[in-house]
Formats: C-alpha cells, structure tokens, sequence
C-alpha cells in the first residue's frame, strides 16, 4: 500500500533582506514547519496570492485593500516603520517641487509604495507628475537616465547614496511627519479559500510570529548572514532591523493602516475602505 503524504501549503517570502529575520527560522530548520517556501518580489507574491497560486504569503497592504474577500489578516505581524526606513525611497536629481509635471520611474515591484508616493505627492507636496514604469538599475545606465525614481527593497539600500541623484526622499518618514502614525508597507494574509477549504490545521502566524521573535532575538546571526555583499555596514544593519522596521502590528500601526487605507479611498485609489479581518482557527 503507498503512503499518502499530503502537498504541502505554499507560504510566499518577500525576495528582500527585511524579512530575513522572520525567515531564517524557517529555512534554516530552526523552526520546523510543513510549508513550501516561495520567494518573489512583492507584485509577484501579490499576483500568485489572488490567483490562489499560495495559501499563505507576505502582502502589500494594497493588495489586501483591493481584494479583502480573498484574505484573512495574520495577527500582530507586518512590515513598517516608526519612521526612516532607508529602503523606499525618491531618489531625485533636483529638489522635489521641481519635480512638477515631471516623469517619475517607479519600480513595478511594489504597490505599496507606488501607491504612497502618488498620495504623498499629490495631497502632502501638491505636486502633479507622471509615474513611468520601468526597471530602475537598467534605466540608471540607459542613455537617457530618469530625472527621478522610486527605489524600494534591496535596490534602494544600494542606490540610496547615488551621487547623481542627492535628493532623497524616505516615504515611511514622509508619512510619519504628515501623520505622525507608523507606516506600514506589507502584511502577512492567509487564502479566504484555503481557510473554507479547512486546509489550515493550525495557525501560520504562530510560526511566523515565531520567526520574527527568533530573529529579533538572534540578531548577530541576522547581521552575519546579511552582511556579505550589503551596502550598509553592521551598525547600519543594526539599525535598519530594529528601529528602521517594525514588525508588529500593535494599536499604533493599526491606527497607521486604517488612516492610509482612508486617505487612499478619499482619493479614489481603492474601491472603499476594507475592514480587517484576521485569521482564527
């Protein structure tokens, strides 16, 4: 007779360094779990999570705030920032109000942050440009390099000293000097329908929230893996992990989501403000 084993669930992981704290537990086997790991850029994990392609997946907020029927929130987990994040970033040649009526090259690998640029533009700086989009290191070394780009992940830690480009614009403290909340760029959804299918027999958060807690504990073992061929140095590191990012999602980060999710259906970016549902077993 053979054995049955069943497939296991898919868990999508952000292809950036800012989420290797919660993950490393997880590939490394110092977490033991029955989840296939997929990587990709956010967009990516955005499109295989709405076409049910994953059961599990780190998500843009926007993604969730597009499609909220298709996905159950994990408790207390995200990826924000209290304020500089260092890794999205408008990186321009001159300062920003000369950017009126300008092309802007924003990358095709987060929503998010579009997304928050085009509100902060608009209703922050009151700065009308148009938004190109394209692959931003590529374009760095074209014959006709862009006036200004938006840069996120692990591009933007490189390219966030560019000497052509001296003009820098954080949109996480952006956000918090207009808001004074947290910022909060991505979330962790499970499948609506993985949930209804009864396949979830105990809570990825668990685990994730595990991996984060491990991380953050262990975090010269974080800083030694990220440190090979990182532009930033340890101490940057350092700080980037743990007050350039935040991980929870607490009262105030949850005050954060809600505000942006409201500005962004005020300015009619999503269809309505979603309610936030979480996953329970």
């Amino acid at each position: 007779m053979n054995d049955f084993s069943p497939v296991p669930l898919r868990m999508g992981r952000i292809s950036y360094l800012n989420v290797l704290p919660i993950y490393h537990p997880l590939e490394a086997g110092i977490l033991p779990h029955n989840y296939e790991l997929i990587s990709g850029p956010p967009a990516l994990l955005n499109t295989m999570m709405s076409r049910g392609e994953l059961q599990v997946s780190s998500c843009s907020c926007f993604e969730y705030a597009c499609r909220p029927e298709r996905y159950q929130l994990v408790e207390d987990l995200s990826i924000g920032s209290h304020g500089p994040v260092m890794s999205v970033l408008l990186l321009s040649r001159c300062p920003l109000e000369e950017l009126e009526g300008e092309e802007i090259l924003i990358s095709g690998e987060s929503h998010t942050s579009v997304a928050l640029l085009r509100l902060l533009m608009r209703e922050r700086y009151k700065i009308n440009a148009h938004y190109v989009t394209g692959p931003v290191t590529q374009a760095l070394h074209s014959h006709n390099p862009p006036k200004a780009f938006l840069a996120i992940g692990d591009e933007a830690l490189r390219l966030r000293r560019h000497q052509e480009y001296p003009h820098c614009l954080d949109l996480a403290e952006a956000w918090r000097d207009w808001t004074k909340l947290p910022f909060i760029f991505g979330l962790w959804v499970v499948s609506r329908q993985a949930v209804e299918e009864g396949l979830f027999h105990d809570d990825p958060g668990d685990l994730l929230r595990g991996g984060r807690d491990w991380g953050l504990a262990h975090m010269d073992v974080i800083l030694d893996l990220t440190g090979y061929g990182c532009p930033l140095s340890r101490e940057e590191l350092a700080f980037y992990y743990t007050r350039g990012l935040t991980y929870r999602l607490g009262t105030e980060e949850l005050r954060g989501l809600t505000l942006f999710y409201e500005k962004l259906a005020a300015a009619n970016m999503i269809p309505a403000v979603p309610a936030l549902d979480f996953f329970s077993l």
